[in-house]
């Protein structure tokens, strides 16, 4: 099983009709997160790991297995702009 993951600290969200903006100030970066992405990011709740988050997505826009590596991708990205991190059991 996967670690847990959790949206990092530190973020100032901004619901908009088709996502989230983020703004990160510890980078002084902006994201915008489609509808997928937003999704993909409120799962990210310290209480669901990576394998979990892909299922409840994947249910939630009624896509099978085959959509489960544009999932894992989605959620990669956000760890890589450091706006998820893995939290440690």
């Amino acid at each position: 099983m996967s670690a847990m993951l959790t949206q990092a600290s530190d973020l100032e969200i901004h619901d908009v009709p088709d996502g989230y903006i983020v703004y990160q100030a510890e980078r002084d970066r902006v994201h915008y997160l489609n509808k997928t992405a937003a999704i993909i990011f409120e799962f990210c709740d310290g209480k669901h790991d990576s394998d979990d988050i892909t299922a409840y997505v994947a249910k939630a826009f009624g896509l099978g297995p085959s959509a489960h590596e544009e999932i894992r991708a989605g959620l990669d990205s956000l760890l890589k702009e450091g706006l998820v991190q893995s939290l440690s059991r």
